[in-house]
């Protein structure tokens, strides 16, 4: 288990350091305290989990973000003292899986990157070896989208919603519902974080929210698959 702590504040940095070899034994922890050693040490030892401070020294959290996203699927949660909605949005658009705010409680970050840690790599069996419809596959056991073929590259998280999606084909799951199977019971009222998600997973799918061939939105109430050939 490797993680990246990209954190300026020392004493946070060790907390964090500290919590996660108690969580994980044997845990190595990387820390940054600025943005360009964020990247050079995610480039020379690939981690599991990433930690982002949004306000360190440049380039800062959301620029990292973006860059780790645009070459790896790894988890990234990212901290911030800004309790803006706009900026946790950002933070989710730019590949963000989650965010928390300071202060936080220390529980609670590692119930999250726990979370995060299990959807990266699945928990449970496989009750089929893969979904296909209207030149969309999905493998089960690999975790791997793909769209006439051609691969698509989601996040742990994005393909645990479009699972969830897929698994339930042709039923209205509530947002509530996705939020706490995808998220877990703290985020059931999170409803952005939902919406957030799917725009990037339609992004990605090619599909048209005014005319879905794949997700299509029951306005008020939640999301449905559908596949039309």
């Amino acid at each position: 288990m490797k993680l990246l702590v990209a954190e300026n504040a020392p004493d946070i940095a060790a907390a964090i350091a500290f919590g996660a070899r108690m969580t994980w034994p044997g845990c190595s922890v990387a820390i940054a305290e600025d943005g360009q050693e964020a990247l050079r040490r995610f480039t020379d030892e690939p981690p599991d989990l990433v930690v982002l401070d949004v306000t360190m020294p440049p380039p800062d959290g959301f620029d990292v973000c973006q860059r780790i996203r645009a070459v790896s699927q790894v988890p990234i949660l990212m901290l911030t003292v800004r309790d803006a909605t706009l900026d946790k949005i950002r933070a989710l658009d730019l590949g963000a899986d989650d965010y928390l705010t300071k202060p936080f409680d220390p529980l609670e970050l590692f119930a999250r990157l726990r979370a995060l840690h299990r959807r990266s790599i699945g928990t449970s069996p496989r009750a089929a070896a893969a979904f296909e419809i209207a030149g969309l596959t999905l493998d089960f056991t690999n975790h791997e989208v793909r769209i006439e073929g051609r691969v698509v590259r989601l996040t742990s998280t994005e393909y645990h919603l479009l699972e969830e999606l897929v698994r339930h084909a042709g039923t209205v799951l509530p947002h509530q519902v996705i939020l706490e199977r995808v998220w877990g019971s703290a985020y059931v009222h999170d409803v952005h974080y939902l919406k957030v998600y799917i725009r990037r997973l339609r992004q990605k799918l090619g599909d048209d929210a005014a005319h879905p061939r794949y997700i299509q939105t029951d306005w008020g109430v939640g999301y449905r698959f559908i596949a039309l050939d």
